[in-house]
């Protein structure tokens, strides 16, 4: 359950000035609500919201183990599903800016060979598992399938993400992310969300936001209703 902790609460839960808005003087301090005065300077305080994940328990030993092994897997696929992310970001950004047609295609073909150059070689010491968790999470952070995507950037992003993820993995660029419904979609964001927290990997927003806790909550209604 994701639990907002007041930083400050600690600090100020002695004073009554909070309910009133009165200020108390503490030396040369002075503090109003979320704020304090010290020495005419007026400080912001920023109060930051902690998730609190429960402890992974596995029934087995062999579970313990894919969960590592997974975990692995995914930690080194969403580097490349973010990147694909801000590079699309930014070729929307651009093409919006192109009226003509024919240097929007140009400009496609130019991010392209760029991605190919810098995504293709990495791309090929993933493995089938990685390029599949890879696909998920592209949809993740644009909210599209890669197959939509292509659709989207038919000339350059067909030929690129065709040979770089389906004719490479032998996978459909369809999968879609959905971790309500499936379940290692449900282990993929999870492992994300413990990730984020130790920081292991850095959060990159996606396009549509995910709130976890409610994710959590539906699928024990689900399986209740089942």
């Amino acid at each position: 359950m994701k639990t907002k902790i007041l930083l400050l609460f600690i600090i100020i839960h002695s004073f009554t000035f909070a309910q009133k808005s009165k200020s108390v003087k503490i030396d040369s301090l002075k503090t109003f609500g979320d704020y304090i005065i010290y020495e005419g300077d007026t400080l912001v305080i920023e109060l930051r919201e902690v998730q609190l994940l429960d402890k992974v328990k596995f029934p087995s030993d062999k579970d313990r183990r894919y969960y590592l092994w997974f975990r692995d897997k995914v930690i080194k696929s969403y580097p490349y599903a973010t990147y694909a992310a801000e590079k699309l970001a930014v070729l929307d950004e651009r093409l919006q800016k192109i009226p003509s047609k024919s240097k929007k295609k140009k400009y496609i073909l130019m991010a392209q060979h760029y991605m190919e150059n810098e995504f293709s070689d990495k791309l090929k010491k993933l493995t089938r598992t990685n390029g599949r968790i890879m696909i998920k999470l592209i949809h993740r952070q644009t909210d599209e399938t890669v197959y939509n995507l292509i659709k989207d950037y038919r000339s350059g992003w067909n030929a690129f993400w065709y040979n770089a993820t389906a004719s490479m993995f032998d996978l459909s660029l369809k999968l879609p992310y959905d971790p309500l419904n499936i379940d290692e979609d449900f282990l993929i964001e999870q492992i994300l969300q413990r990730e984020f927290i130790e920081g292991t990997l850095i959060e990159q927003k996606p396009k549509t936001p995910i709130y976890f806790d409610e994710i959590k909550e539906k699928r024990k209604l689900l399986k209740q209703s089942k």
